[in-house]
């Protein structure tokens, strides 16, 4: 078990166990201000409740104290076995957070909220393993110290001498649910202390004389009930006028500058202290400088210490690039309005003839309206030291090819200049020739001492060459000492600026580059047509900021396991397998990054970042970091990539969530008129119906034979528009739901006509139909679908055209169709806007949901669906001298003489 993340298969297994709770869990911290007040105690006692109230209570994890009292409340409450976890060759029992997870209780008990996690678990932190616990809404109490908050570390290791290790955001502190303080007198800790009720008697001996003493325990009970006023005060300030209000009535902006420095720890948590007192903004600012690739390891893991703990701390990161650190400073300061900056104590050593002044009184002149506040701290030798080795270090390595560069800098000037004065050109001539050679060193060397050097060379080297007597550095006309010093002047200021510009070129092009990399990615998500085409061009630029392997699931992994990937390093192109797609399903279901250089699951090979807005993950990106950190630079422009896809993921997801909301609208449209037009034209015919039935049930000996007749025909003339209407409603229906199934068999085209016409209204009697067809023309088609396209065409031209009126129906092949024409010599005809209306739902000629016809405007929409069903077209045509035809075609179908 020394692998960083355990088993993926039971991490998966475990995932997909764990189903989505509604809400989140409350957490209860029982506080104190040092171990043995009775914490633990409190919360079993607690938990008892808990448990009478019938509320489902276990312990997760209780310190394993040889405290009587504490035990015995242990017994009658559900115990999570501890996991066993080896590490260095020891059996370490930690929180199992898997087991409880699969629990899945309403309460649970967790015992030291600081206490660091052994390699093996998921977390580093047990305060992460909580937050899990919380996201899946299983309520948390826990316990713990003052001395654990991360803002009051240093204060408390001023008091005790003594640094704490294992902390806490002061966030977890805050937003905790409920906060309980165990409060006890210094006297009668100290007394349950020599009672060995805390520890052993050896164990007891040594903490009073180190960390329980009388003063170290009034002072840390001082501040933890100062703690737990503010948090109250916090806590009200959001009861009263809320978070927003809150933050839009901050007026102080406090900004720190982070660094690798030792003492930055320090500077930090003072800033975050005083941001909570001003309830004002937190900045955590760094400046890149073109030394961040020579940073050692060492400073390195400090910087992302530092850079962690201002988050925890509240801090928002912002990250610049800039050989200019003051500057760069300043000129945030100015434009994010900063009110004050505190900064760690910076050593200038001064000597009599330097002048340089120091970090905090450069940036008073550039930022005169900033409050700077200076953090004391001890004088960090070996610090201090070991940056002067590296500098050292440095200036040694770049020594000889600077040398040389110059040297041959200089020996190119003098030559050039000896080529001048042959030719017989001025002493000026030659003293741009050395001037012109400045600027080139200043652009050749890295160092600015060799363009200071070079300045000084040049001058002395032309008075030696060039100036009479020449080969001594002797002067006879004294006009020259004045010209030396205009020239060496003009050297250093010359080297001065071009050292600046050349500075200020780097920093341009990366943030030129910068800027062309997010526009670049800004118009490619905007051409995108969908969502894996967004994944496509993410990855892509992803892939060329950062030069390494990248994986983008779209979705839940544990459903997509098959990742968009981008590949840059085939020499390292491991995949992903179980243990990594386990990484990606955590950092899915928990809204948080996991894997490399975090602190969750670090073992693993990618670092895993959630593509997310608000409260929605959209897709998981897994980046192959080759045990390399992301520098600060390519990691904003990483971020804010990342938030371009997410904002292109949420716009697409929102333009198909319209889709659907417009085709429901659509739908629900659909059954409004439908509803709307059948309870309209069903009551006609119904009560044409009952009402003839009801006279012939009353009257029918005393109604002549004729008049029966005729009632009977009415009856049955409705009774058959019902059942066509019922016919065209299901087709409708099936159309909508597309459970329309075609049964496609050759038919012979007459048959078809000749079924139609058998069903047709029986007001077809007044109008003279005229069958015009070939013989034996076959298509492939649904027979009886078909017959109902001819009834709908028929009826609609009985229905719109005056008696007496001649409807032909004509079909003829042309090629590979069938032609189908049903034409009449009607007198209205169709206008150009109604024929393009005419096969809309619901849609009829003078435009009523019902008229003197009872047409509800479904027949040739439903005809128009069931021919394009069958892969022909239907239109409308004008029929000349007057009327209407509407044609629609078929394909053909060879026909096999036997």
């Amino acid at each position: 078990m020394e692998e960083n993340y355990r088993d993926p298969d039971s991490i998966l297994k475990q995932i997909e166990a764990s189903e989505e709770q509604i809400g989140k869990g409350k957490l209860k911290i029982f506080f104190g201000y040092a171990a043995g007040i009775g914490k633990t105690y409190a919360m079993l006692e607690a938990a008892h409740a808990a448990k009478e109230a019938s509320i489902d209570v276990v312990i997760g994890y209780i310190e394993p104290h040889a405290r009587p009292e504490t035990i015995d409340l242990v017994n009658g409450l559900d115990v999570i076995p501890t996991m066993e976890v080896k590490y260095n060759n020891i059996i370490l029992k930690e929180f199992d957070l898997d087991a409880v997870l699969k629990r899945s209780p309403e309460l649970v008990l967790v015992d030291e909220l600081a206490h660091t996690n052994a390699k093996g678990c998921r977390h580093e932190k047990r305060y992460q393993d909580i937050k899990e616990l919380l996201n899946v809404g299983i309520d948390v109490y826990t316990t713990v110290n003052v001395q654990h908050l991360e803002s009051l570390n240093d204060v408390i290791a001023g008091i005790t001498g003594i640094i704490v290790r294992e902390r806490i955001p002061d966030s977890i502190f805050d937003e905790a649910n409920q906060v309980e303080m165990i409060d006890l007198e210094p006297e009668e800790l100290l007394m349950r202390l020599h009672q060995g009720k805390i520890y052993k008697d050896k164990q007891a001996k040594k903490a009073i004389n180190h960390f329980f003493s009388l003063d170290n325990l009034i002072s840390l009970r001082e501040i933890a009930l100062r703690r737990m006023a503010d948090r109250v005060n916090i806590v009200q300030e959001k009861v009263t006028i809320g978070t927003k209000e809150a933050e839009g009535a901050a007026v102080e902006h406090i900004l720190i500058c982070l660094s690798p420095s030792p003492s930055n720890e320090k500077v930090i948590r003072q800033a975050a202290r005083m941001a909570n007192a001003f309830h004002g903004k937190f900045t955590a600012f760094y400046v890149e400088t073109s030394d961040f690739a020579e940073m050692s390891k060492e400073n390195r893991d400090r910087l992302k210490r530092n850079t962690i703990l201002a988050e925890q701390l509240g801090a928002k990161v912002v990250s610049s690039y800039g050989s200019d650190i003051v500057e760069q400073i300043a000129e945030y300061a100015k434009a994010s309005r900063v009110s004050k900056i505190v900064l760690g104590r910076t050593y200038t050593k001064r000597t009599l003839l330097s002048v340089r002044e120091s970090f905090s009184e450069r940036l008073t002149k550039l930022a005169p309206k900033l409050e700077i506040f200076i953090i004391p701290d001890a004088y960090n030798k070996k610090y201090v030291n070991k940056k002067k080795q590296k500098s050292n270090r440095q200036n040694i390595e770049s020594f000889v090819p600077d040398t040389i560069a110059s040297l041959c800098i200089i020996i190119a000037a003098t030559l050039i200049s000896y080529l001048f004065s042959y030719l017989g050109f001025s002493d000026a001539n030659l003293i741009m020739v050395y001037l012109f050679s400045v600027l080139i060193t200043s652009i050749a060397t890295n160092r600015r001492i060799f363009s200071v050097i070079y300045s000084v060379a040049s001058v002395f080297i032309f008075n030696f060459c060039f100036i009479e007597p020449k080969m001594t550095f002797t002067v006879n006309d004294p006009e020259y000492i004045a010209t030396f010093i205009i020239m060496f002047i003009m050297a250093l200021l010359s080297s001065s600026l071009t050292q600046k510009v050349k500075n200020h070129a780097k920093q341009t092009a990366k943030n030129a580059y910068r800027m062309e990399i997010l526009l670049e990615t800004s118009q490619k998500l905007q051409k995108t047509k969908d969502s894996p085409e967004i994944i496509q061009k993410t990855e892509e630029q992803l892939g060329k900021l950062l030069e390494k392997n990248i994986y983008i699931f779209l979705g839940n992994p544990e459903e997509n396991r098959i990742p968009y990937s981008y590949k840059t390093n085939e020499t390292r192109v491991h995949g992903i397998d179980k243990g990594e797609l386990a990484v990606a399903v955590w950092t899915y279901k928990n809204n948080k990054h996991a894997g490399f250089s975090t602190t969750t699951l670090p073992g693993a090979k990618c670092l895993y970042l959630a593509v997310r807005n608000s409260d929605k993950v959209f897709a998981v990106v897994g980046i192959d970091m080759e045990d390399k950190e992301i520098p600060a630079f390519e990691k904003d422009i990483m971020s804010a990539i990342l938030n371009e896809c997410a904002l292109a993921l949420e716009k697409e997801e929102l333009v198909m969530e319209q889709k659907e909301s417009a085709v429901k609208l659509q739908q629900e449209q659909l059954r409004a008129n439908l509803l709307r037009s059948i309870s309209h034209d069903l009551r006609t015919p119904l009560t044409s119906i009952s009402g003839n039935a009801g006279i012939l049930i009353g009257n029918a000996d005393k109604i002549n034979q004729s008049k029966r007749h005729s009632l009977y025909v009415d009856i049955y003339d409705d009774s058959m528009w019902l059942i066509n209407l019922v016919e065209n409603l299901l087709s409708v229906t099936r159309i909508e739901n597309g459970t329309m199934n075609l049964t496609l068999e050759p038919e012979l085209l007459e048959d078809v006509i000749t079924e139609a016409l058998k069903h047709i209204n029986r007001k077809s009697v007044e109008h003279k139909i005229v069958r015009e067809e070939e013989e034996l023309l076959v298509a492939k088609m649904d027979a009886k679908l078909m017959v109902q396209v001819i009834i709908n065409l028929v009826d609609n031209a009985i229905k719109y055209t005056e008696k007496g009126s001649e409807i032909i129906i004509a079909a003829k092949r042309k090629k590979q169709h069938i032609i189908v024409e049903v034409a009449d010599n009607g007198s209205n005809g169709i206008t150009q806007e109604q024929k393009e209306k005419l096969f809309d739902m619901f849609y009829t000629v003078n435009n009523s949901v019902a008229d003197g016809r009872r047409g509800m405007g479904l027949g040739l929409a439903l005809c128009k669906s069931i021919v394009n069903a069958h892969g022909g077209q239907i239109s409308i045509l004008d029929n000349r001298p007057r009327g209407t035809i509407i044609r629609f075609t078929l394909k053909a179908e060879e026909v096999k003489l036997e």
